[in-house]
C-alpha cells in the first residue's frame, strides 16, 4: 500500500495544484498548469485507491459514496495543508482528484490581485460573486477576502462549504464554518439557518441551485453581505446564469432584484507566468454603477456589460479580461503568446499593442 501522506508532501514540494489517482497509472500531479507523472510511487492498484478512500472517508461518507458513486471530502496533512478531494468511479474502479489547499491563506497582494479587490472586501452589504472555471482560484480569492475582513473588521462571519477548505482562525471577527453533510444538510438549509445566527457576512461555497440563489439574494437584500462563487466565465454570463435559474415570467423582477443587490463580480482565469515559474490571475471586475445596473435590468443592454466595464476602468477601477491581460503583459508577467492565447478580442488587443485603439465612432485613434 502507498504512503499517501508522502505523496501529499511531494505535491507541496513540487508546488502542485492537483493530484490524480487512477488505477493502472502513476500518481499524476498538475504543476504550473501541466500534468506530470510521478513515477517514484509506482503504478496505482485497485487496492491503493480503495485504501485511499478508507483513509479519507468516514463510515457515513463511504456509505454515501457507495450509494451515489461520487463524493467530495477534505483531508489534512500536518505541515502540508488540506486537500479537497473528489472520489468517483472510472471503469468500475475508484479514481480520485485532489486539489491542494495551502495551510496559510495568501493575501490579496500575494495572489497578485488588484487593489480594487481590497476595496470590494470593505463592502458592508449586498452580493459579491467570484466566478471562473474549475481550478481558476475562486476559493482562494474568496478565502483571501474573508481573511482580510477577519483582520480589519469586527464582523460575525458564517461560511457554508462543501467541503470546508481553508481553515479560518478568529481575529477581529468571529468565523463559524459549517460543512455540508456534517453541520448542515445542504447549501440552502445552511443559508436559511445562517440567517438566524446574527451574521454580518455569509459566505456560500457555491450557488448551485435556484433555491440557494433565491435565499442568497434575499439575504443580500435584507442588509447582509453575501459572498459566493459560480462556475461562469465572466460578468455577463454570470448575470444571465442567475436570471436563467428562474422561470421566464419572473425575469423582469429578478433583473431588478439582482441590479439592486449586486455589488461586484470578480471573474478570473489563471495564466502561465513568463517571469518566474507559476501562474498568475487575469481578472475581469464589475462594480455596481448606475450604468451597470441599467444593463442588468434591461435585457437588451445586458450584452453591453463588457463594454461598460471597459469604459469604467479609469473612473471606477473596473477592468475587462483584455485590460487585465494587457497590464500583465506590459508588466512582463506573461509572454506575448500567452496574452494572445487568452484575450477575448485579438484584433483590438493587437491594435493596442501598436499604440492605437478604436474610438466610439469606429475610427482608429492613438491609444
Amino acid at each position: 500500500m502507498k504512503n499517501f501522506d508522502d505523496i501529499f508532501r511531494v505535491s507541496k514540494d513540487k508546488d502542485a495544484s492537483d493530484i490524480h489517482f487512477k488505477v493502472g497509472n502513476f500518481v499524476t500531479m498538475r504543476i504550473h498548469g501541466n500534468l506530470q507523472k510521478i513515477e517514484e510511487f509506482g503504478i496505482l492498484s485497485i487496492l491503493d485507491t480503495e485504501e485511499l478512500a478508507k483513509l479519507v472517508l468516514k463510515e457515513r461518507q463511504l456509505k454515501k459514496f457507495n450509494d451515489d458513486l461520487n463524493i467530495d471530502a477534505a483531508y489534512g496533512v500536518r505541515g502540508v495543508g488540506r486537500f479537497r478531494m473528489n472520489f468517483f468511479y472510472q471503469r468500475g474502479t475508484i479514481t480520485v482528484a485532489a486539489r491542494r489547499i495551502p495551510s496559510d491563506i495568501p493575501s490579496l497582494k500575494e495572489l497578485n490581485l488588484p487593489d480594487i479587490v481590497g476595496k470590494i472586501a470593505a463592502f458592508s452589504r449586498g452580493l459579491i460573486i467570484v466566478t471562473g472555471i474549475t481550478g481558476s482560484g475562486k476559493s482562494t480569492t474568496v478565502a483571501s477576502i474573508i481573511d482580510l475582513i477577519n483582520h480589519t473588521s469586527s464582523k460575525n462571519i458564517i461560511t457554508i462549504e462543501d467541503p470546508i477548505e481553508y481553515l479560518f482562525h478568529d481575529n477581529k471577527s468571529i468565523i463559524s464554518q459549517r460543512q455540508i453533510g456534517n453541520d448542515v444538510l445542504d447549501f440552502n438549509a445552511g443559508l436559511k439557518a445562517a440567517l438566524r445566527g446574527d451574521p454580518d457576512i455569509i459566505m456560500i461555497g457555491e450557488m448551485r441551485d435556484r433555491e440557494t440563489i433565491e435565499t442568497a439574494l434575499l439575504a443580500a437584500e435584507t442588509g447582509h453581505l453575501v459572498i459566493s462563487t459560480l462556475h461562469t466565465l465572466d460578468a455577463k454570463e454570470t448575470v444571465n446564469r442567475i436570471i436563467s435559474a428562474f422561470p421566464i415570467e419572473n425575469s423582469y423582477s429578478m433583473r431588478h432584484q439582482i441590479a439592486n443587490v449586486m455589488q461586484a463580480i470578480i471573474s478570473q482565469r489563471l495564466l502561465k507566468r513568463s517571469d518566474i515559474p507559476g501562474m498568475i490571475p487575469a481578472l475581469e471586475i464589475l462594480l455596481s454603477t448606475e450604468h451597470i445596473r441599467e444593463c442588468i435590468m434591461d435585457q437588451d443592454k445586458t450584452g453591453d456589460i463588457t463594454h461598460v466595464i471597459e469604459l469604467g476602468h479609469t473612473e471606477y477601477g473596473m477592468q475587462t479580461f483584455d485590460q487585465s491581460i494587457m497590464e500583465l503583459y506590459r508588466s512582463k508577467h506573461i509572454s506575448r503568446d500567452e496574452a494572445i492565447l487568452n484575450v477575448s478580442n485579438l484584433t483590438d488587443f493587437e491594435l493596442k499593442l501598436k499604440g492605437v485603439t478604436k474610438g466610439s465612432n469606429g475610427r482608429i485613434e492613438r491609444f
